[in-house]
């Protein structure tokens, strides 16, 4: 059963509005800052996936539409994004960098370990790490064949996809408790005094008119189309590179030249109807990726394969807890990035982002977190982990 293109929408739609209905009844999901997203789109693959047991019908949907809304996300977080911001979260970036490649190391000797205490091939280790973990869906596909055709590992494919399917929805459910046993334990406050432009909730009685939607569609119209000029310039250039990267660059560019160049110019950076475009396609973006996820490939993980992940898990959240958050200076921010962090090392970018969206709604704004994680968890990660992952195979 296959859902075209305006289905898959309506039911996205539906997803997230049932998310956010449970968020508001069950003190749970406030508790701990579960994004609604990820709610609503942990039922509905739930649902759709026991039409698979029961009937043996596979339901899928037509995605293309999801890449859209992530491009836009990222180039409204570039909008969003002031210079003098990152600047100061330069210092920030380069300790996070660090400590991420450090953990690609740990993550795989940790699926090595168990991989080789219960008697899998240490190759499975390495495709229950970083490959699929800190790598995410993407580099899980990428990387699966060559661990069929070279090591032999025949079901590589649908081990690293339950992996990388587990470390999403984890990642998205350990970043708000995680968030509060920090905040909870350092009595930590905010620092920054600006709207948190990557949701909504706090700044609604801000007025949105079809002036500003017009200011802020051609803002980041422009701003995707020098993204897409970057993207192409990095491919002839050889640097392959996610194309909301580039976009997010361009958002970047853009609010940090015209607002200076024109002043006069009502520029659309920190305003109410940036940040609703943002929500709007972060959260249909994780519905629609949530939703679509195929849980029967859990099934047929061994005893081991489930160790692995356990150990992966504490592991992600042990280091978020005790080195990320130490290391960027045990302030508010340094916890919204431990928190998304989790999302990044367990999951994807966007579920990193989701967690910390979640919590800067209800406790305030960390612009740096937004610029510092989607940085490293969508360009160096990347490259590292290539290498990282080659040097492990070898």
């Amino acid at each position: 059963m296959e859902f075209d293109s305006r289905q898959t929408v309506i039911i996205a739609i539906v997803v997230l509005l049932i998310g956010k209905a449970l968020r508001k009844k069950i003190p749970f999901f406030q508790k701990y800052n579960i994004p609604e997203p990820v709610i609503g789109g942990i039922i509905a693959s739930l649902i759709f996936s026991s039409f698979f047991f029961f009937a043996d019908i596979v339901i899928s949907f037509s995605l293309e539409q999801r890449d859209i809304l992530l491009v836009v996300f990222f180039t409204c977080v570039g909008l969003s994004a002031k210079l003098s911001t990152l600047m100061k979260g330069g210092k920030a970036l380069l300790i996070l960098l660090i400590i991420a490649v450090t953990f690609l190391f740990l993550q795989n000797l940790t699926g090595v370990a168990v991989a080789y205490l219960t008697g899998l091939p240490a190759k499975i280790g390495v495709l229950g790490g970083s490959v699929s973990l800190s790598g995410g869906h993407g580099t899980a596909i990428a990387w699966s064949p060559i661990f069929v055709e070279k090591y032999g590992i025949s079901n590589a494919v649908e081990i690293a996809i339950a992996c990388a399917t587990f470390g999403l929805v984890l990642g998205g459910i350990s970043g708000g408790p995680i968030f509060n046993y920090l905040s909870k334990k350092h009595n930590l406050q905010p620092n920054s005094v600006e709207l948190p432009t990557e949701g909504s909730t706090k700044i609604e009685e801000t007025k949105i008119t079809v002036n500003t939607a017009y200011n802020v569609l051609l803002a980041v119209c422009i701003a995707i189309g020098i993204g897409l000029s970057l993207h192409d310039l990095s491919n002839e250039l050889g640097f392959k590179l996610p194309v909301f990267v580039p976009c997010l660059f361009g958002g970047i560019i853009l609010t940090n030249t015209i607002p200076y160049f024109w002043k006069s110019v009502p520029w659309s950076s920190g305003k109410s109807t940036l940040a609703l475009l943002s929500d709007f396609s972060l959260g249909l973006f994780l519905a629609m990726s949530l939703m679509s996820l195929q849980l029967w490939t859990l099934i047929d993980l061994a005893l081991p394969i489930i160790l692995l992940l356990t150990a992966q898990v504490l592991l992600a959240a042990l280091f978020a807890i005790f080195i990320v958050f130490y290391a960027l200076g045990k302030t508010y921010d340094a916890a919204v990035m431990a928190s998304g962090y989790v999302g990044l090392g367990l999951g994807a970018t966007p579920t990193a982002v989701a967690n910390m969206t979640a919590i800067t709604q209800k406790h305030g704004a960390s612009p740096q977190a937004f610029i510092v994680i989607p940085l490293i968890g969508a360009f160096f990660i990347d490259i590292a982990n290539a290498i990282i992952i080659q040097l492990f195979l070898n």
